[in-house]
């Protein structure tokens, strides 16, 4: 079994919508997932986040406060994912390891090929609440 990565998410809701990117290479190839990835040597969390919206999407972002945390285990990797409220302004544009990125409504984002048990994260943490009601988030 692989030794458990820190890795951090970005749960960033504008205008009602999920801002979401379609992972290019690793864990989750061709499959939506939220902004993130692995902390590295010396970062702490809110730094690895906003390092990797940068990297993901060309946003600068502000993090907020914790949302919720996932682990998720299989042969080939162990994440425990601390996901966090952020918000950012201007237009994402794919980068880094993202193939895609895309702003999501609450219907759009039940159809899409979702990386394993977002979907439930997003529900079990009121994500998909916000996005019902067109909300800002909870930066």
């Amino acid at each position: 079994m692989p030794r458990p990565e820190v890795a951090v998410g970005a749960v960033i809701v504008r205008d009602g919508r999920l801002l979401l990117i379609r992972r290019g290479r690793g864990v989750g190839v061709g499959r939506w997932s939220l902004p993130g990835g692995r902390v590295e040597e010396g970062e702490t969390l809110a730094v690895a986040l906003a390092r990797e919206i940068r990297e993901e999407t060309g946003l600068r972002a502000s993090i907020g406060r914790l949302c919720g945390i996932a682990e998720r285990v299989s042969p080939e990797a162990h994440y425990v994912i601390v996901d966090f409220w952020a918000s950012a302004g201007g237009t994402p544009v794919a980068g880094d390891d993202a193939a895609a990125v895309m702003w999501a409504d609450h219907d759009t984002l039940h159809g899409l090929d979702l990386v394993d048990h977002l979907l439930e994260f997003l529900a079990e943490h009121e994500v998909l609440d916000a996005l019902r009601v067109g909300g800002a988030g909870h930066d």
